[in-house]
Parts: structure tokens; sequence; C-alpha cells
């Protein structure tokens, strides 16, 4: 029945309110404006970037969608970048990256994990005692810095417990080269190798990795964990990736990374690695096609080049373990 506000002709008082949307458009905002920062580290979907010498805290801006963002990426932040508490900037933009270090789970695994980015040096920290060396693991992290195209560095500590060259000797035919350290030595030599550079820490819990990290950065404050008498593994202390800048006039950076236990290939082609070894890779020219440059390859050049004289049995031998290390379990 009509009441006095409305008549039974009224209708459009009795159907749904229109929806007002804004008009499309395929503009998108430039972000001209936004600030350049560099991700410190990440947590549960917060960022901690550096924005001109001052610490900036950040979400993800929802255009970028699924993209990862990781620690080391260089990005565009909008909004509040005073670094005040309680503020929240976002990041609307990741700029492309010069590296990516990589891993997976497992070789089975096809996801790949993205560690860092625009590092330039894999710091591969291996302890020569407590724990003991894990070979493998050693070699699948040179077979990921090569497939980054990453220069590789191998920082030996605890050498104050027994000798490094055991470990030296299996890797001095590769040329990678290496620092020597023990607590409380002198770094200067690893710090030189450091200086002017971005570097990604990695290792086994234990290995003093955290250790190093307080020793290089003072005011880091990295907690230091023990290594288990009985499993003879290290507790992990370090649960995310942090980006420190080093102290000094020559300046660089490292990124210290938790410790790990594996570390898988699944990403890495076999038949690209001899690509980091422009002298080995000279003598695979003829190489019948689809050869991996494997030990059981037929008719590989590398063993021609040994077989004549033009290629070193110990290098071609290295070569090849870290080769064999992409199919080899990681534990």
């Amino acid at each position: 029945m009509p009441t006095g506000r409305y008549s039974d002709q009224d209708v459009e008082h009795y159907d749904r309110p229109r929806r007002r949307t804004r008009p499309r458009t395929k503009e998108r905002p430039t972000y001209a404006d936004a600030a350049d920062g560099v991700v410190v580290t990440v947590d549960r979907g917060r960022f901690t970037l550096l924005v001109d010498d001052r610490l900036v805290y950040a979400m993800k801006a929802r255009p970028l969608g699924r993209r990862g963002v990781v620690v080391g990426d260089r990005v565009k932040v909008d909004g509040d970048v005073s670094g005040d508490e309680g503020t929240l900037a976002r990041i609307v933009e990741v700029q492309e990256r010069t590296t990516v270090l990589r891993r997976t789970a497992d070789d089975d695994d096809p996801v790949e994990r993205v560690v860092v980015a625009n590092a330039d040096q894999l710091v591969v920290v291996v302890a020569v005692a407590d724990p003991e060396p894990q070979p493998r693991l050693l070699d699948r992290a040179l077979v990921a810095a090569y497939d980054a195209h990453m220069a590789p560095l191998l920082c030996l500590t605890k050498s104050d417990l027994a000798s490094p060259e055991p470990l030296l000797a299996t890797y001095r035919s590769l040329g990678v080269p290496w620092v020597v350290t023990y607590r409380g030595g002198d770094l200067s030599e690893l710090e030189a190798r450091l200086a002017g550079r971005t570097s990604v820490l990695l290792g086994s819990s234990g290995v003093g990795k955290s250790t190093l990290v307080n020793a290089l950065v003072p005011d880091a404050d990295r907690e230091v964990g023990h290594v288990n008498a009985v499993t003879g593994r290290g507790r992990h202390t370090s649960t995310s990736a942090y980006l420190l800048a080093l102290p000094g006039a020559d300046g660089g950076w490292i990124i210290d990374t938790p410790g790990i236990r594996s570390f898988g290939l699944a990403h890495v082609q076999p038949e690209d690695l001899i690509e980091a070894f422009p002298d080995l890779d000279e003598m695979t020219e003829d190489c019948p096609r689809g050869c991996t440059h494997g030990a059981d390859e037929p008719e590989c050049g590398l063993d021609e080049a040994v077989a004549n004289g033009e290629a070193d049995p110990d290098r071609v031998a290295s070569f090849r373990r870290l080769l064999a290390a992409r199919s080899e379990p990681a534990y």
C-alpha cells in the first residue's frame, strides 16, 4: 500500500542502489617521485629497507602480485619513507636484478627459491673442524655460484683446530680463491676481498659464520650458536638473510644467511656448468651434441685434451666432481 512518502509508481526508490565505480583506464602511475631503496631483510611479508641511510619498513604493493622480493633487491618505494615508528611504506617496483642466487629444496623440486639478489660474490664458509667439512655441500654451493655468475670465495674457519691443507688441496686446481681464519685472528685478508663488493656468506650452522659477521661489523650483534657434541651439527642462529654495510673507506656489503643443511640444484643444467671454466670450455667445441662433459661421456673433448697434454688432469677431475655434485645427495 503506498505511503505518503512513496507512490506505487516511484520504482527507483525500491531498486538496489547502482554501484558507482571509477572509469577503467590503462594508465598506471609512474611513481616518478618514488624513493630508491634496497631490501635489508624480510620477515613474514614485511620488508626492512635502507633508504637514504635510514631504515624504512614497507609492504609490497598489490600490483606486484606474487612477484617475490628478496634481500638485496633494489626497489622503488612510495608513501611514508621517514622511517618513524609506526610508519609503513609501499614497494611499488622491483628493479632489474644483476645476479640471482637460487636454490631448490631438493634436486627433484621444480620450485626455485631465490636466496638473495644483486650480490657479486659468494663466500662459502667452511670449518676445517667442529663441525667436520661437508665437501658435497661445498661443491654444490660452488655450482650455484657459477650458475649465478657470482665470484666464489672459500673461507675456512677454525684453522686453530686443524690444518686447512687437506681441504685446500681438493679445490686448488679449480682456481677458487680462499682465505683461512680462526676466532680472534687477523681478518685483513678477508676484509680486502670483501671491500667494495656485495658478498653473500653461506655455510652450515656452527661453522662460525655469525662470529665472522660480528667481527667484520662490530655493531651487527648477530647471535652466535654452538655445535652439538652428539650430532656434530650446529644450531640455527640466523633465521633470515640480513644485509649489512661494511665499515671502512672502501665500503662494501655482506649478506648473512641462515645456516643450510642441503642445497638443491634442480635449476642448474649440468651441460651449462662448463661455461664457468673458459679454458675447459674451449676444449669441448668438438664434443658430440648433448655431451655433458662428465666422466662417463664417450668422445668428450676434455678426455682428448688430457690425453694430448693440453689440459690439467686435476682441473678436469675437479670440474667433473662439481658436475657430479648436481646428481649426488647433498646431505
